[in-house]
């Protein structure tokens, strides 16, 4: 009974605390006051409930908000930080290994997915016998909602 209710106090203790340190204005943290913070709050807190009352399952969509959360904070604040479409790629293959660490379940898909989020992000720079890679691409860019689709119905279809 006393776990049921700890998502729920996570959220409300990093939401507090973040309105808190809003209200203090303090100069370091400045850029942390903002909407994507809240997303990296979300995402804490569904990984700390989900290694606390280890229901693992939450572990997969805590990484993924939180890195996007982070990966959001990262491309408005810092001018260095890459900002490639594959890098949502890369955070559900992060999601996936961190999850196979508790459930033992999707390291072949958390490493196909970085694998395929490295080589989209550092594809700019490939040699010249890889120029076909650059239509593949531009299709994926164009008709990705189409594969969601795909995905979608034979995820439906399957037993």
């Amino acid at each position: 009974m006393k776990k049921q209710h700890s998502l729920l106090a996570y959220l409300l203790i990093g939401i507090g605390i973040y309105f808190l340190l809003r209200e203090l204005k303090i100069p370091i943290l400045t850029d942390f006051y903002s909407w994507q913070t809240l997303l990296i709050i979300i995402g804490l807190a569904l990984l700390i409930h989900g290694y606390s009352s280890r229901y693992y399952q939450n572990l997969l969509a805590g990484t993924i908000v939180l890195g996007i959360g982070i990966h959001l904070h990262g491309v408005q604040h810092y001018s260095f930080w890459i900002d490639h479409w594959a890098v949502y790629i890369l955070i559900a293959g992060i999601a996936f290994i961190v999850r196979f660490i508790k459930t033992k379940k999707g390291l072949f898909t958390g490493l196909i997915l970085i694998t395929l989020a490295v080589f989209l992000i550092f594809s700019v720079n490939l040699p010249v016998y890889f120029d076909w890679l650059y239509t593949v691409i531009n299709l994926l860019e164009r008709f990705w909602p189409v594969l969601l689709i795909i995905i979608g119905v034979f995820l439906l279809k399957r037993k």
